[in-house]
């Protein structure tokens, strides 16, 4: 739990009562994690924190490994909240093989852990075609919160010029769309995906991929996201949306070691 930045773990004493960690306070690293909230009925354990935020702050760690041997590494994120504290941790679940054959591409599971080291989120992205050649074989990303319950899906539609997506409860029904711009490489400017009802008439909520800079969005694949959507929403659409942020950066924004080119490119 070290490598994670975690504060100590809560000790139980006789009659089942526990002491729960020192809130808002520095790990060894200097991060700050989000107080730990109450439980809540009906709620998947690790998701009371997304019923307190309407935002969520995504950033992809450095990996210099990755810049000076050009082998493509595990991603690491931190999901933060507004007031920039830390509210899980995620990383990627894949083989060296697999990320340096396929790429951007890869299958993968991304394993998304809260500040008791519990992994409370689980996503499960399989091997599909990325081009709107293929429209029976599309993107899709797997939600699971808690690890082997699944609360949603992510789903890529076909369009020919657009970036289109699905969100889905864990029965197949349509929640919302995710709506991508015709062109997803922008020079100095963030990108945005915008979240609207299933109908496409009202605007729920946006996912945007931030500009962080010319040398950083040239030569790493080092990125940040920003998450927005209705305080009062589902909280497991909360976390499907998050599912959703991670499939759009591998789809558009991911690129493999030193090929200095951006996956971003509408296919």
């Amino acid at each position: 739990a070290g490598n994670y930045g975690f504060q100590a773990q809560p000790m139980g004493f006789p009659g089942g009562f526990v002491v729960p960690p020192v809130q808002n306070q520095p790990t060894i690293d200097g991060t700050i994690w989000m107080p730990v909230p109450p439980s809540i009925p009906n709620c998947p354990p690790g998701l009371e924190y997304l019923t307190q935020i309407d935002q969520v702050l995504i950033h992809q760690q450095f990996e210099l490994l990755e810049i000076v041997t050009g082998f493509e590494t595990r991603n690491k994120y931190e999901l933060k909240n507004a007031l920039g504290q830390r509210v899980y941790f995620a990383e990627e679940e894949s083989d060296c093989l697999t990320r340096n054959c396929c790429g951007p591409a890869r299958p993968f599971s991304i394993r998304i852990i809260d500040n008791l080291g519990r992994e409370v989120i689980t996503l499960q992205r399989p091997l599909r075609c990325s081009s709107c050649c293929f429209p029976c074989c599309l993107q899709e990303l797997e939600v699971q919160a808690p690890p082997g319950t699944t609360v949603g899906y992510v789903v890529q539609n076909w369009h020919a010029c657009l970036p289109k997506f699905t969100i889905q409860d864990e029965k197949r029904m349509d929640i919302l769309k995710i709506i991508g711009p015709c062109i997803v490489c922008r020079c100095c400017e963030d990108i945005h995906f915008e979240v609207k009802s299933v109908d496409e008439t009202c605007a729920v909520g946006r996912i945007s991929k931030q500009w962080t800079g010319f040398v950083q969005e040239m030569f790493t694949d080092t990125d940040n996201f920003g998450i927005s959507f209705p305080m009062d929403l589902d909280v497991k659409m909360k976390a499907v949306m998050i599912g959703a942020c991670f499939l759009i950066d591998f789809m558009f924004f991911e690129h493999t070691g030193n090929k200095h080119q951006r996956a971003g490119v509408w296919q």
